[in-house]
């Protein structure tokens, strides 16, 4: 059957067919086939199309349980009072305001006679938030105002996921309209920001606001820039974070491709589902137990997962014991045993949530999966096959393969025992000193000093270039020293003096962008420069956001970013990063950064900071990295130049933007957009207040292009 729904949808990304001159319905105005209508901004456009169509973006549906069947037949209009959409030629209503019968009213725009308001899609969201909607509850009726998912990219029936308001004014993601998989915790009525969500701050692209009264409570945002079309998309750091992303018994990893498997003895519940990317529905046995018939299951080890939710305890035993207990319940699906606490775990109802975590996770636990006999006997039947094609095959070739495996591990001995590479307990190679001092030829090439010690280039026995930092200075260098050890490689031992990278041979950002004249040095070209602004957000976001602990590095300026053969920007020189637990948001430090680089908060001694104090000398570096000049530069006539206080009133006056570029990149070709964008971001990100500042992974979305930036506000630290 084709399906047709009601939408409105961005007129920006839509090719139009015909289209009404006004933006009302009138009582005698109906709308079908390909007509439309266009709101007065010609932002938004109304009509009917066909599901399957070039990309657009659709920001509302009003059917989405009932598609219309033809919509050349079907009929948008005014019926007693109320919007209502007719379908077919039978005029069958598949949707409706739903308000009550009133007299009739001359024009219908969301208004009555009196200019009150009847109805507005506002007061119904489905999965989009638009500026000035709102998602919220009202406390008289108890009814919630939600955003509610599709069901897959291309059908907008209501999906397993909602996003709404609790009582205690937090966001909370549901699944399947009951079970809570995300807060976002309460709303700070003090400071007016949401502490955990770096993207709901005020005073930057969005304006978000919290009301509250007796009859209602709701979220709402505004835009400073109305010529921004703007989104908001929740996107998890790892898709298996989405709760029961693969359905019932279904398998999420988040290093393969597709994300969701059926573990063996199951199938998909429904392959189209599947193929559509939509993984919901989840994983259906391929033989059901058949208790009554005395039909003898067993379990399949699943190693290394994440529990699924909703187990029962069925107290202290063994494991053998638990396993006799599920497997003589047919309703038992799975269990589990604790080891540590001697508890067996049983799952009843359908397998939720389960994820295969990766090699190296300690906090994984084997699942014992419950099969039918006829599906464990094809599960031990294959194996039995592929043990007997592999017996087959190493037979013929065991001969040759052990005398590879010999001649290769020989070598590898041979070159671990002569350059002393040997793992330690973490993920780094470990070096003895002899072997570093043979590699470096006695620490005779240096290419440079630290805060703690010196750097110098080697080459290992398989050619491969190296920079080695020798800890020198003790007390606080050596604080340093170890901080970077411990933030790169979590290594911990007493006696390391030494620290092995790779070598870069295009050395640090500065030495290309504070040269002079004479030096024969590359000048980095706008599109390399704009590259490397990128690229080093996104080595800070990664650090920030995507390990397994936040990372404040403290000390980002040009000399701490490396650039490789590519000159691709590499982050360097940890020695004064903090790890900072998810659990927390600021860490307290008596270390000190690099001067004119910190930030105000950091300043003032109170020294509690946050991943912000990166963004701000991130915003530092940036100015640098546009310039080609020192932020602060004496002038010849003995006054001093402050370029970001320069930069901040050209973009306040709207001025050239052009004359704040180095002036060695005269003649390029230069991308003005890209320029704008770049100096936006560095004002934003020295805003005096931390709250003001974005979050780095936002920032990598404006450079991207993804997302739009207003213009900042000029900060005041700045002002002349």
């Amino acid at each position: 059957m084709v399906s047709f729904f009601f939408t409105f949808s961005s007129l920006f990304f839509l090719c139009i067919h015909v289209s009404s001159a006004v933006d009302t319905i009138s009582a005698d105005f109906t709308l079908s086939g390909d007509q439309t209508v266009v709101s007065s901004g010609e932002t938004f456009e109304m009509g009917m199309w066909y599901k399957q169509l070039p990309q657009r973006t659709v920001l509302w549906v009003a059917n989405r349980d009932k598609p219309v069947t033809d919509k050349n037949t079907s009929v948008l209009k005014i019926s007693d009072g109320n919007l209502v959409l007719l379908d077919g030629k039978n005029q069958t209503p598949v949707w409706s305001t739903g308000l009550n019968p009133t007299k009739s009213s001359s024009v219908l725009k969301a208004v009555d006679e009196s200019g009150s308001v009847l109805w507005q899609s506002f007061d119904h969201p489905s999965n989009t938030l638009l500026p000035g909607a709102k998602i919220g509850l009202d406390k008289r009726t108890g009814k919630r105002q939600r955003l509610t998912s599709w069901k897959n990219v291309d059908d907008p029936s209501p999906g397993l996921f909602s996003l709404e308001l609790d009582d205690s004014t937090a966001y909370k993601i549901l699944w399947n309209g009951s079970t809570q998989y995300w807060s976002s915790g309460p709303w700070n009525p003090q400071s007016n920001l949401n502490e955990s969500i770096p993207e709901m701050r005020l005073n930057y692209i969005y304006n978000f606001s919290f009301f509250s009264n007796s009859t209602e409570s709701y979220f709402t945002y505004s835009i400073y820039n109305h010529a921004n079309i703007s989104r908001f998309a929740i996107d998890p750091r790892q898709q298996c974070q989405v709760y029961a992303y693969c359905g019932s018994f279904g398998i999420c990893s988040s290093q393969s491709q597709p994300f969701c498997q059926c573990p063996q003895g199951f199938r998909p519940n429904s392959q189209i589902d599947w193929d559509l990317k939509d993984d919901s529905s989840g994983c259906v046995r391929n033989n059901e137990i058949q208790c009554s018939r005395g039909d003898i299951s067993q379990a399949l080890l699943l190693s290394n997962v994440k529990l699924p939710d909703n187990s029962e305890v069925l107290g202290n035993t063994s494991l053998s014991n638990c396993g006799s207990a599920c497997l003589g319940n047919c309703s038992c699906q799975a269990y589990a045993h604790d080891a540590s606490s001697n508890r067996c775990l049983t799952w009843i109802k359908d397998i939720l949530n389960l994820q295969q975590l990766e090699e190296d996770n300690s906090e994984g636990n084997t699942l014992y999966l419950r099969l039918s006999a006829s599906d464990m006997s094809s599960v031990s039947s294959g194996k039995s096959n592929k043990v007997i094609i592999l017996g087959t095959v190493l037979g013929s070739l065991g001969v040759i393969a052990l005398a590879m495996l010999a001649v290769i591990l020989t070598v590898r001995y041979l070159r671990r025992k002569r350059m002393g590479g040997e793992k330690s307990d973490g993920t780094l190679a470990a070096f003895s000193y002899r072997k570093l001092q043979n590699a470096t030829k006695n620490f005779s090439e240096k290419l440079g000093r630290g805060g703690f010690g010196s750097v110098f280039k080697g080459v290992l026995h398989d050619s491969s270039d190296i920079a080695v930092k020798r800890l020198e200075d003790i007390s606080q260098g050596e604080k340093q020293f170890r901080m970077e050890v411990v933030t790169i490689g979590m290594i911990q031992h007493m006696n390391i003096k030494l620290l092995v990278y790779d070598y870069m041979p295009n050395g640090s950002l500065d030495s290309h962008l504070f040269i002079n004249q004479t030096e024969e040095k590359i000048v980095l070209g706008c599109k390399l420069r704009y590259q490397i602004a990128l690229g080093t957000a996104r080595g800070l976001a990664y650090l920030h956001n995507e390990c397994r602990d936040c990372i404040i590095h403290c000390d980002i300026k040009p000399e701490n970013i490396l650039l490789d053969p590519q000159f691709g920007p590499k982050v360097a020189d940890f020695g004064l990063a903090r790890l900072v637990g998810r659990d927390f948001s600021r860490v307290l430090t008596t270390m000190r950064g690099t001067r004119g680089y910190l930030a105000p908060e950091w300043i003032s001694g109170v020294a509690a900071i946050t991943a912000k104090a990166d963004v701000y000398s991130y915003g530092m570096m940036l100015f640098e990295l546009v310039s080609g000049r020192r932020n602060t530069e004496q002038l010849e006539n003995g006054k001093v130049r402050y370029f970001p206080s320069l930069a901040a009133a050209v973009l306040t006056a709207d001025g050239d933007i052009r004359s704040l570029l180095d002036p060695r990149l005269d003649g390029e070709p230069v991308d003005i957009e890209e320029l704008t964008r770049a100096c936006k971001v560095a004002c934003w990100c020295i805003q005096d207040e931390e709250s003001h500042r974005p979050a780095m992974s936002q920032f990598v979305q404006i450079l991207e292009g993804v997302l739009e930036v207003s213009q900042p506000p000029f900060p005041r630290s700045i002002q002349a």
